[in-house]
């Protein structure tokens, strides 16, 4: 491969949560620069159908939920049935709820740490033996991880667990020199705006209308924006990035 060629020629990757929003600009783009196959995931087989149809024959769908652990089990044996190995993983599954203190269930609970702590911990353990040795992990993690955004404990805790977990493995995985990132995302426009926090259109405005008085950049960031970030973090021109936290928010939190 000379220095022209695709930074993910002939790699196989996969996109968990790749069927819409950030996880779907990313596997667009491994694919735009080369990829072999782009695996992708997702609770809604209708959703990756559709995805895959944008996406073009080297992707693939696998319906799983992450916080299935037997599911993270299926799509193991799927990849592996197809005689791959992945040269990267990117960990993007998550969903976001409001919560209240005072007010929040068990359940309200289990909704959201099953799928972005424990489901991510599983996807990443259960899919280590596929991984190529110096291959890379990005995890979406989120600013809300350095905020405390009322009304969002729980998600503003489970994406504190995934920053952590990127620390953590970046040492576990030294002696097979695979890298392990974190990518934080600022307020994005993606779906879970309207299907995971129930925004109205008009309080997706007055966000916007704040976000331009607060911040830097003045507007949200698209999802292809993060996808360039998470596509930096899992390619060999971030050789030498390990266990960082990338946030990409139009300095939203860092000014």
């Amino acid at each position: 491969m000379n220095s022209t060629s695709p930074s993910f020629y002939g790699k196989t990757v996969l996109v968990t949560g790749g069927s819409t929003g950030i996880g779907f600009a990313a596997a667009q783009d491994f694919l735009k620069q080369g990829a072999r196959r782009v695996y992708i995931t997702g609770r809604d087989e209708s959703k990756l159908i559709r995805a895959v149809e944008l996406l073009g024959n080297e992707a693939r769908a696998i319906v799983a939920d992450v916080a299935d652990l037997s599911q993270i089990g299926q799509l193991k044996d799927r990849i592996e049935a197809d005689d791959n190995q992945l040269d990267a993983i990117i960990a993007n599954a998550g969903v976001a709820h409001y919560n209240a203190l005072g007010n929040t269930s068990a359940a309200d609970y289990a909704q959201i740490f099953d799928i972005n702590v424990k489901g991510m911990f599983f996807t990443i353990q259960t899919l280590l033996p596929l991984l190529k040795d110096g291959g890379s992990i990005v995890l979406n993690a989120s600013i809300a991880a350095s905020k405390g955004t009322p009304n969002l404990s729980l998600y503003n805790a489970s994406k504190a667990a995934v920053r952590s977990f990127a620390r953590s493995w970046a040492n576990d995985l030294k002696g097979r020199k695979i890298r392990v990132n974190s990518v934080s995302p600022g307020v994005t426009r993606t779906p879970i705006m309207e299907n995971g926090l129930k925004m109205s259109g008009e309080q997706i405005e007055q966000f916007s209308t704040f976000l331009a008085q607060s911040s830097p950049i003045g507007r949200m960031a698209q999802p292809d924006e993060i996808a360039a970030a998470i596509l930096f973090l899992a390619s060999d021109a971030a050789s030498y990035i390990n266990g960082i936290e990338l946030s990409v928010d139009g300095g939203l939190t860092q000014v």
